[in-house]
């Protein structure tokens, strides 16, 4: 772990987020099965990350998880940059809170306060 990233971030849709409550945790996002590793971002990555990935997508919500629950590795990736993966499941007691991310126009977010 970096020791400086306390919290990390997952943004994924409201409706997959809502499945991922019932459950009672959260396996992935489409990319994150895909890749075998549940992605998140560092407060200083997670606004790229949004523009890279989620340009103009409405109905989103940004996750706010405790890094020292879980047990993550920090793989290159973005320009050589270490970013936090988990191989395995989220599970909701590491979640700190979750947030609507709501789309001011077709690049830009709304952001609440971030840790």
């Amino acid at each position: 772990m970096i020791a400086a990233d306390r919290f990390i971030y997952k943004i994924c849709s409201a409706e997959l987020w809502a499945e991922a409550e019932h459950r009672g945790q959260f396996t992935g996002a489409e990319i994150d099965l895909q890749d075998g590793y549940i992605h998140f971002s560092t407060t200083g990555q997670v606004k790229e990350t949004a523009a890279k990935h989620f340009a103009g997508q409405s109905g989103l919500v940004l996750v706010c998880v405790a890094t020292d629950r879980l047990e993550l590795v920090w793989e290159p990736s973005r320009g050589g940059a270490l970013f936090p993966h988990l191989y395995g499941a989220l599970a909701m007691d590491a979640v700190v809170w979750v947030r609507p991310l709501p789309l001011l126009d077709d690049t830009g977010f709304d952001w609440p306060a971030l840790e």
